[in-house]
Parts: structure tokens; sequence; C-alpha cells
């Protein structure tokens, strides 16, 4: 069966719920390999949910469904607060990407105490702000950023990544709606150890499967290489 749209691999999945110290309590879902310990973890942030972007924003979905069993990852997920998807929604209200940094610390809190192996932060559009802006107070082996739009992290806050031994990751599509390769590098020169890839034909919302596929690619060859090539195509149960 070729591996395509919403195809749900193998995989414990947990619904989880998350607590940040302004006594929110934030919903999202866990999926671990279906048989083994992972070997790495994606702590997922998703776009801006005024716009539409919640846990289930598809790169995210896809992520989850597909690499616990391709890669041997942990995805975590989740609704940064007043979020919602089909696993609920979370409590509070947007808050521009301020009070989102508790949310963060949630999900970091979460990963710890659940001793999930090397995390990395894996931000889409709004997601990225969050990352940037936040992923330095964390223990983190990395930050993955996908179509960043650089509206809310400033320059003073990208620049801080200068000379961090964690690495940064950052994919820009070639026709992304707010920041284009060009623009990107200029923006990015402030962080010269950062891994900028320029992703031709890619648009901010990265549809399509050879869009989703090549995204998937490059978070792994980051996170966990020796699972490259990943498949495209799957013998055995499939979930959905």
């Amino acid at each position: 069966m070729e591996i395509r749209g919403p195809v749900l691999l193998p995989a414990r999945r947990e619904d989880i719920e998350l607590r940040t110290v302004d006594e929110l309590t934030l919903v999202g879902e866990l999926a671990l390999p279906a048989d083994r310990d992972p070997v790495a973890t994606l702590v997922t942030l998703h776009p801006l949910p005024t716009a539409g972007g919640f846990m289930d924003s598809h790169i995210l979905r896809k992520a989850a469904g597909r690499l616990p069993a391709l890669a041997d990852l942990a995805v975590l997920r989740f609704n940064t607060r007043g979020t919602t998807s089909s696993r609920g929604t979370s409590e509070g209200a947007f808050d521009g990407g301020a009070n989102e940094c508790f949310d963060v610390a949630a999900a970091m809190d979460f990963v710890r105490e659940r001793g999930l192996p090397r995390p990395w932060l894996v931000g889409w559009s709004f997601g990225t702000e969050l990352a940037l802006k936040y992923g330095r107070d964390h223990d983190i082996e990395g930050v993955i950023l996908l179509s960043p739009p650089l509206h809310r992290a400033t320059a003073d806050e990208v620049a801080a990544w200068a000379g961090d031994e964690r690495r940064m990751v950052v994919l820009v599509p070639e026709f992304d709606d707010y920041l284009r390769p060009d623009e990107a590098r200029e923006r990015f020169a402030s962080v010269p150890d950062a891994t900028l890839i320029a992703v031709e034909g890619g648009k901010h919302l990265w549809v399509g499967e050879t869009q989703t596929r090549r995204v998937l690619t490059e978070i792994v060859a980051a996170v966990a290489p020796d699972a490259l090539p990943l498949p495209t195509e799957w013998d055995g149960d499939v979930a959905g």
C-alpha cells in the first residue's frame, strides 16, 4: 500500500493533557513507536489558530501518523491555549504568542516527566515564532522551522540563536506567502550555523503528497538520519 494522505501507520497513541503554570489544561496526543522505544521526540507547534491552525494541521498530523513507524520517533501534538481540534479545546484564549510561552513550557515539562528522549521543537508558521522566541529556554537538541513568517519573532530573538550549539533547520518554500528564500537568507544571516533549505515549488501550506514527503524527509534527516530513505509503501496493518 502506498503511504499517502491520512494513512495512520501502527503506533501507540495516547490522548494527553498538559498543565500550564497559569493553570490551564491543554489537550493533545502522544504517538510512540508501536513496539520499541523512540530514538528522539518531536514536539510540534502548530500554525496560527486564528487562521485555522491546530494540532491536526496536515503536516503535523501526518508526522504523527507516519514517523513513529517509519523513523522510531515520538510525536507530541497539542492545541495551544484557546485552540480547538477533534481532540477538544484547550483552555484559555489565544494571546498572540505571548502567554503561549507557558504552553511550550508545559509541553517540555511533559517530555521531561515522561523521560522522552532527544526532544526537538518542530514549528510550522506561527509555531516557528514560538520555537524561536522560547526554544532557547528549554532542554532541546534543536529547532526545525517550517515556513517561518518572522512576524512575531524579532531580529534580536533570531540573532540570540547565534553560537547556540543546538541545531536550527529552516525550510523555506520557494513560493511562500510571507517569507521567501532570498529574504529568509538575509533575515537568518545573524545565525550563521543555521541550515536554510529552499524548497523548490513549495508553498506556505505544503499542500500535496510531494511536499509532505519532502518536509517529513527533512525532519527525519535532521533528527534520525539513519531512518532515511523513508519508505513510500507499507506492507502491514494501518489504522486509516
